[in-house]
């Protein structure tokens, strides 16, 4: 009998230190879970790594023409004429700097983003794509190779003033806010304010 109630005692107190395990364990997850929570540092690191997801690019198949004179008093000359068109593919990436970006976390829920102003991060011009047409040959005003990479520049330049036409900036904005949206709500923010960086004009 004795040996019995000894038995059930001992079941009884091993129950009860499993209780008592189980809770002090559980508790302390969930303060591990609560010391693991993100910090700015550590959603500024996942942030960074998203940039190449919210780039803008537009493709692009253009005609480049280009005409040229020899001259004298900066007068043109007569019959020295140079000029050729180029057809080309090329493409300009926009974007957002993620590495400028600041980030202030208030608590489990509620983060705040300020994001620069977007800027075009490439132009390029595919060489192996460039076709020449229509070439002249003037022995007063031969083609140099400067002459066409003059027309390359000149035409970046014109590639970027029509993307900017385009919206491309408002794009790269629309873009980077929806990627880093994305990524708090998958962290477990549900309070998420971005806001775009304001840029003082320089005083003269």
């Amino acid at each position: 009998m004795n040996t019995k109630i000894r038995i059930n005692i001992l079941t009884v107190f091993f129950f009860v230190l499993s209780v008592i395990l189980a809770i002090l364990l559980l508790a302390g997850n969930k303060k591990a879970e609560k010391e693991r929570g993100y910090d700015s540092s550590s959603v500024m690191n996942r942030i960074s790594y998203m940039q190449e997801l919210a780039l803008v690019r537009y493709n692009y198949t253009g005609v480049i023409s280009y005409k040229d004179y020899r001259k004298f008093l900066n007068v043109n000359v007569p019959l020295t004429d140079k000029y050729f068109l180029l057809k080309y593919n090329g493409y300009i990436k926009a974007g957002v700097d993620f590495n400028r970006i600041k980030v202030n976390v208030d608590n489990d829920t509620t983060v705040h983003i300020s994001i620069p102003k977007p800027k075009i991060l490439d132009t390029v011009i595919d060489e192996k794509s460039i076709q020449v047409y229509n070439e002249s040959e003037n022995a007063f005003n031969p083609i140099k190779i400067s002459d066409y990479n003059e027309a390359i520049s000149q035409e970046k330049n014109v590639i970027v003033r029509d993307a900017i036409d385009q919206g491309i900036y408002r794009q790269a904005t629309d873009e980077a806010k929806l990627a880093i949206t994305s990524l708090l709500k998958e962290m477990g923010f549900t309070d998420i304010h971005i806001t775009e960086e304001l840029l003082m004009p320089p005083l003269h």
